[in-house]
Formats: C-alpha cells, structure tokens, sequence
C-alpha cells in the first residue's frame, strides 16, 4: 500500500526540469520543549530573541497552534499528518513514544515523490525512545531522508551521534549540538540550492539536560535555559543568512516551531520558568505544561516565514498545528497527500496567505494524552471529558512532570471559554449545556474514528498481520511493574 502510492506519486508528479517551475523550498525548526512564552515576540521577559521577533515582524505568528503533549507523540503528528494513536507502529502495539511502522508516508516521502531533496538534522525520536535500544530500520534514511545527521532520541543523559546509518561518536558534547545541527543543515542547503529541498531541524534543545556552547554560556539573565533559547535564535539567523546568500528567499517556506510546552519538573515547585536555576520554559498565560493537554502543553509558540507569500507582521488566531504541515506542504509542492488512508490534517494554505476569513471556525481539534482522549475543542470553546483519578496513563497516573494542581481528574464536563480564559480557571458548563451536548458527542466521533484507550478507533492503522482487528489498543508499556523481590 505505502510502495503503490509512492509509486503512483512519481508517475503522477516526476521530477520537475529546469524548464518547470520549481516548487518552493521547506525549512522547518521543531525545537524541545519551547515554551509558548519563550521567545521575546511570544512574552519572553528577559530571553532574547532577535532574530526571531524579526521573523515574526516580516512574517506571522500563529499564536493557536498546536503540537503534542511530549516528545515522540509530537513528531509523529508532524511526520505522518495524523494524530499518534491513530498512526501503525511496529508490532501492532502503542508505545508511550511511538515506533512509527515503515508503512506510514511521512512529509519527507511525499516530498521526495516530487523530486525533493530531504535532510533530518537532529533528534529523530521515531524509532524508539533511547539512545542505544531503538530500530535501525525505521531511522530517518529508511523513512524518507537522504540525509540524516543527528542523534535516535531524546539527551537525557547522553547523546550518541549519527550520520546517516553510521555511529561517528559516543556521548557527543551537548553544548555543541545546536551550532552542529546547523552547520549540517547549512551544508544541506548550499549542496542541494539548485533543486528543492526540505531541512528539517528537529533540535535537542532545550530538553534537559540543557548545554549551551561557551559563545552563549552564562549571557542570558534567564540562567542556562535562556542561554541554550538565545543559542538556538542565534542559530535561526545562520540559516536565513544562507538562504539569502543563496538566493533562496523567494522561494522557501520557513517554519518555526516548538513540539510541546514547558518542561516544569525542572522548575522550582514545578512553577512557570522565571529563576535562572529553572531547566525549563514558561507557557506565559496558558495552563501548564509539557505531558499536559491543559494549554501550556500543547499550545506552541509558532513563526512563519516567507517574504512576498507571506504577509508581514499578521498574527493568525486561527486554529492550526503540526498535523496540518504535510498536506499543506504537499499541496505547495505541487503533489498529493496520501489518500489511502485517514489523516487529520488540514491545508491550510489560506492561512499561510493571511486569508483567515476562509478558515472553518468549526474545525475540531482532539487532545490526547497517548492512549486517552482528554479533551476536545472547537472555536473558543474547549471541554475536558470526565476521566478517572488514574485516567488509565499507564506509568503518568500520578504526572510528576507538571504541579499538584494540574494533576487533577473530572468527575463532571470541564467547558472552558478559550477566549476569556485562556488560563483554564473556570467550569462554565453550567452555563452552556448545549454546547456541552455537542462537545460530547464530537469527542465520542473522535472516539469512533481514531480511538482511545479501551477501544480502537475504525480508521487506527495497523499494518503487521492480524489474526483479527483488536478491539482495544495493546500497551506493553503500560503494564504494572512487578513488585521487588524482598
């Protein structure tokens, strides 16, 4: 099935000859647990980001733009256009960080129907969640690059260095990672400027354990976490200053992106970043953080960039997110996304040219927190669906990762008004039974498609053998631990 369409593509759409208009180029930076509130244009305090704000002054900020709730759920939704659960993995099971199936098309592979060249710089995080124990086979060469530089997951101790599908070095420097991403990308670019290309830049930072290079070390009045932010600013500005330099500019897409919000267990009280010996981000006004689908953990801080296609200094409060960047890109490129399976994105090319007015103000976005839907939103209004103490997560039953008072289940419908609220303070379900009626039932329609934690959905993928099609998803993760031998 995945061989046929990428086969159909390139009969469909073969390479384009100089004499051709030459698709636009992609350069996307998904950074690590970005705070929506870190950056100067977003309401940093003190985190410079020049380079940045400028970009958002000559292009767009999307300031409702959504990602995933933690590391590996977040590229997969970037990746495959869909959200996690509904993705294949490799065994027919769910992972916490999902192992995404080599029959799942990715952005890169739709690209490369169209004659791109594709570069991954950076952390993968799609073939399992370590450094040493993941799949070599479903690496970013065997997934739609040609070109791979960077690291299989996240740097929580350490980071093991890739090119292509060859190790190069054992516990690389992570204060260096940043500069040496874009070195790579950089080098992407300038070989492959005469054809279109896609780089994208999935960085280490700033996940902790957070480094930052002695140019940036020690400058920033936020403490090493604003340093490693102000590193990766820097960085920005290296790759727009080679697109220049290579003429480049007309012609490429530029998206800048976080995958989730705020890292806080590495706060003090798990409080919103604001000491310098905090580790992590701030969401600014939105609830929470990363492993949360309260706001801050899925709400992202979000600049698109490209002059003359993309109107200057617009601010789009329309809904968008990373599930939208395969069709839209697709659709930019000239080709198709895969029509031979579900997906839940959307293009949003509309968007992209400021013509919000053409956006569907009833457009649905599903939050799930790996297995479970959580909550739902529609226009303003957003409802958490009523879930148990132990909301069946598995291992985050109790979510050390984000504050006491964020850890807390349903026992009634919790409608929120994004627009006066957007802290998440106030029930107003009272208020609005029938928009609650419907909340409901859109978040059972998403139950029915994609799925949840005791049912799987009627568009879930699973592309190993089956004997029969489960009726629940299966988390071998998730099991109990066995208790300690005395």
């Amino acid at each position: 099935m995945h061989f046929l369409f990428l086969a159909a593509l390139s009969l469909a759409f073969p390479f384009v000859s100089m004499a051709d208009e030459r698709p636009p180029n992609f350069v996307v930076i998904f950074v690590d647990d970005l705070g929506y509130a870190d950056i100067g244009c977003f309401g940093s305090p003190d985190i410079k980001t020049p380079q940045l704000d400028n970009l958002a002054t000559e292009g767009m900020k999307f300031t409702h733009f959504y990602a995933q709730h933690i590391c590996g759920p977040s590229r997969t939704a970037l990746m495959t256009g869909s959200h996690p659960l509904r993705v294949a993995e490799k065994g027919n099971v769910k992972e916490i960080h999902p192992v995404v199936h080599d029959q799942e098309i990715t952005i890169a592979e739709v690209l490369k129907s169209k004659g791109y060249a594709t570069g991954c710089f950076g952390k993968w995080d799609l073939a399992g969640h370590s450094q040493t124990d993941f799949h070599p086979e479903l690496m970013p060469n065997h997934q739609g690059f040609d070109t791979f530089f960077g690291t299989p997951s996240s740097n929580d101790r350490f980071v093991n260095l890739y090119r292509n599908e060859e190790l190069i070095e054992e516990k690389a420097d992570m204060a260096l990672l940043t500069k040496r991403y874009t070195d790579e990308a950089i080098q992407f670019i300038e070989t492959n400027h005469e054809k279109p290309f896609f780089a994208y830049v999935p960085h280490s930072m700033v996940h902790t354990a957070l480094a930052a290079s002695e140019q940036f070390k020690g400058k920033s009045p936020r403490g090493l976490y604003g340093d490693t932010v102000e590193e990766i600013d820097f960085n920005v500005s290296r790759i727009i200053e080679t697109l220049k330099k290579n003429n480049l500019v007309e012609n490429t897409y530029f998206l800048f992106t976080s995958d989730n919000g705020p890292w806080l267990v590495k706060n003090k009280n798990h409080a919103d970043g604001h000491l310098k010996s905090d580790h992590g981000g701030s969401a600014g006004h939105l609830r929470s953080g990363k492993v949360s689908t309260f706001e801050g953990g899925v709400r992202v801080p979000t600049i698109l960039w490209a002059p003359d296609r993309v109107p200057a200094g617009k601010t789009c409060d329309k809904m968008a997110a990373t599930i939208d960047l395969l069709p839209t890109f697709a659709k930019l490129a000239g080709t198709k996304a895969p029509t031979d399976r579900v997906l839940d994105g959307i293009d949003i090319r509309h968007l992209f040219t400021g013509k919000f007015d053409e956006a569907d103000d009833d457009r649905v976005f599903r939050y799930y927190f790996i297995n479970s839907l959580q909550a739902v939103r529609q226009g303003k209004w957003k409802l958490h669906i009523p879930r148990s103490p132990n909301a069946n997560l598995g291992p985050f039953t109790k979510n050390n990762h984000i504050a006491p008072a964020d850890r807390i289940a349903f026992k009634e419908p919790f409608l929120v008004d994004l627009e006066n609220d957007p802290g998440e303070t106030t029930n107003v379900s009272e208020a609005n039974p029938e928009v609650v009626k419907n909340m409901l039932a859109l978040a059972e329609e998403a139950r029915a498609d994609i799925g949840d934690f005791d049912r799987v959905g009627e568009n879930m993928r699973f592309f190993d053998p089956l004997e029969t099609r489960p009726t629940k998803p299966l988390f071998p993760g998730f099991a109990a631990k066995k208790p300690k031998k005395k």
